[in-house]
């Protein structure tokens, strides 16, 4: 899903571009956009490959759909629903992300670069035992850090999941660690 526009932002210059936007909105689809004014040639490009000469444009699945006055009928014909891709509510997405590999590890920073030594603790931790897991960083996503907070009950990072079930922190992960059970806790996620 991907919508071509005229700025988004609140001081939008186009109210066609806001008013798309909006539509999208209310109904919770997923999008992404590219201000057009941001680069002429893409500007110019797109109306020659589109065939349509006005923006704002609504792609799905690279097709054009339309632009405002198309999205204003789809929407009132139900049809914007079914066409369009549905944003995962925040539970939704927090359970697939935890569930994404059998272990992973909620962390400012990935495996290649730890954002805080807390992060940088628990890789090496991790990297001693030869255990696989994915990392996600909780830095490039606001919604998923404060809401993975909530969620799990724990209010600190890093958080580390297996088989889609929180273990727990930095003290906990050194715990296990202490009393040699770490092995095979990240086993049962392997």
């Amino acid at each position: 899903m991907y919508a071509v526009h005229e700025r988004i932002s609140p001081g939008a210059r186009c109210g066609f571009s806001r008013q798309i936007i909006d539509i999208l909105n209310k109904h919770k689809i997923q999008f992404s956009s590219f201000d057009i004014l941001s680069d002429e040639e893409v500007r110019q490009g797109l109306k020659t490959f589109s065939n349509w000469p006005t923006y704002p444009q609504l792609y799905v699945k690279g097709e054009l759909i339309g632009g405002l006055d198309i999205v204003k009928e789809m929407e009132a014909s139900g049809e914007l629903d079914t066409t369009c891709p549905k944003a995962q509510n925040l539970e939704d997405r927090l359970k697939a992300l935890i569930n994404k590999a059998s272990v992973v590890l909620f962390m400012k920073g990935s495996k290649q670069v730890a954002k805080c030594g807390f992060s940088r603790q628990i890789l090496e931790i991790l990297n001693n035992t030869g255990a696989e897991y994915d990392t996600f960083d909780i830095l490039d996503d606001e919604e998923v850090r404060q809401g993975l907070k909530t969620y799990s009950n724990w209010p600190t990072y890093p958080q580390l999941y297996v088989k889609g079930e929180l273990v727990g922190g930095l003290d906990i992960v050194k715990e296990l660690k202490e009393s040699g059970e770490l092995d095979s806790v990240l086993k049962g996620g392997q």
